[in-house]
């Protein structure tokens, strides 16, 4: 297995890789007006002067607006929330021509590779539901507007911009494009389950990226509305296991615990640090290593459009970026890959080792208000990819064997998945993913 470019690729196209809150640190700014407070009934935080703005106390916490005096003075354990900013990718763009299926099929290698096609055959994902709990869904993009669910969406930014809108950016519809872009339409791409509903939960804004508690509230909300799995292609890297990590990281494995219990599965994006996370003991990767999540690391070929030589590697190989270690990874699947070299080389060509599925650029006056969103579609790289790619299988299994449970789906997809032979178990946790085996099992 070739790496040559892992590290250098990292430092140089830092911008190319989506979906984590940052890139090999974590820049997060502490809110002074608002807090995440561990309590059993919210009612009694409000008989103290406290102004709740999420009830979550059937996750063991509430999330409170005012000052620290005011919270400290209620005797319980606390942290201020955080806001942290979503790096987009810069990639080039281009059009695939002679298509096969949808216009876009054939520029999509990870849908070919999953068979996503065959498992259509068995079930389009029918009867079930996801959230997308990132920077918004355009829910009028031609590909997604058979999908979105716009009165279930949710904006929790409070940016005023609304939900079923790519207000953050364009990662959310990208993410939800992977899970149930329309394939019955002759535009565009394929998803993986174009019969489920989707339900946007934004958390990211322009103008003040994504606070904590937002992306707690939204988990708890996907719950509450009955999703069969939430995506959360995000993440923060690396946080400190000591002081307010640790309180963050108990409150996420309340969280994340109420909503495995209730039947939710948590697809989370493993980051692009290339990290070893079994071996980091001083620090965590936050949500990926929370109590219940199902963590996702990304692989991806090098050379699907192009002749890559003795850098050639097929679309299961781990990508270059891709945190990893056995104890934090539940299983692998397409994020995309790149090659440094090949921007030069094949600069028409090298982008294909991506992801390309459905993106909306947003649009703002020069009020800074959202005026609408570009519709379209491009390439993107990450485990911000590779999460809904499993957002997506969860939905299919799901819509055949509506009565398991979240713990018997990630079990499922765990025993039905398998590590390529020349490669390290490190990577893909219980193996790359296989819809059909899945299904059909």
């Amino acid at each position: 297995m070739s790496h040559q470019h892992r590290r250098s690729f990292l430092k140089t196209s830092g911008a190319l890789l989506g979906g984590l809150f940052a890139g090999s640190s974590v820049v997060a700014a502490e809110r002074t007006d608002r807090f995440v407070v561990k309590a059993k009934h919210a009612a009694k935080l409000e008989r103290q002067g406290i102004d709740v703005v999420y009830d979550l106390t059937a996750a063991g916490f509430a999330v409170v607006k005012g000052t620290e005096s005011d919270v400290s003075a209620t005797n319980s354990s606390y942290a201020p929330d955080i806001e942290v900013t979503l790096q987009e990718p810069s990639v080039n763009e281009a059009t695939p021509t002679e298509a096969t299926d949808e216009p876009g099929y054939q520029a999509q290698w990870d849908k070919q590779d999953l068979s996503i096609p065959d498992a259509h055959s068995i079930t389009r994902g029918e009867g079930t539901r996801v959230a997308v709990i990132d920077s918004g869904v355009a829910a009028d993009h031609p590909d997604l507007e058979h999908a979105v669910n716009e009165d279930l969406s949710r904006n929790f930014t409070g940016d005023g911009f609304g939900s079923g809108v790519p207000a953050g950016g364009s990662h959310g519809t990208h993410c939800a494009g992977i899970i149930a872009a329309n394939d019955a339409n002759d535009e565009g791409v394929v998803g993986s389950a174009p019969g489920t509903e989707l339900v946007d939960c934004r958390v990211f804004s322009p103008v003040g990226g994504a606070s904590f508690a937002d992306i707690l509230a939204a988990i708890v909300y996907s719950v509450e509305i009955g999703c069969d799995v939430a995506n959360l292609s995000l993440g923060a890297y690396p946080v400190p296991r000591q002081g307010e990590g640790d309180f963050y990281g108990k409150v996420l494995n309340s969280t994340l615990t109420y909503a495995n219990k209730e039947g939710t599965v948590l697809a989370i994006a493993a980051g692009n640090d290339s990290a070893d996370l079994q071996h980091d003991k001083n620090f965590i990767s936050l949500p990926n290593e929370g109590a219940q999540a199902f963590s996702i690391a990304a692989t991806g070929p090098k050379g699907f459009m192009f002749d890559a030589g003795d850098d050639a590697e097929g679309p299961e190989s781990p990508a270059f970026y891709t945190n990893y270690e056995t104890n934090a990874i539940d299983i692998a699947a397409p994020g995309g890959d790149a090659l440094l070299d090949a921007q030069e080389t094949h600069p028409d060509t090298w982008f294909f080792d991506l992801v390309y599925n459905t993106i909306s650029e947003p649009e703002f006056d020069d009020n800074g208000e959202y005026v609408g969103a570009t519709h379209g579609y491009d390439w993107k790289a990450g485990t911000s990819m590779a999460a809904p790619q499993v957002a997506g299988a969860v939905a299919l299994v799901k819509s055949v064997k509506p009565g398991l449970n979240a713990n018997q789906v990630k079990s499922l997809l765990k025993r039905t998945a398998s590590v390529p032979a020349e490669y390290g178990k490190e990577y893909y946790g219980a193996g790359y993913l296989d819809v059909l085996a899945a299904l059909e099992s």
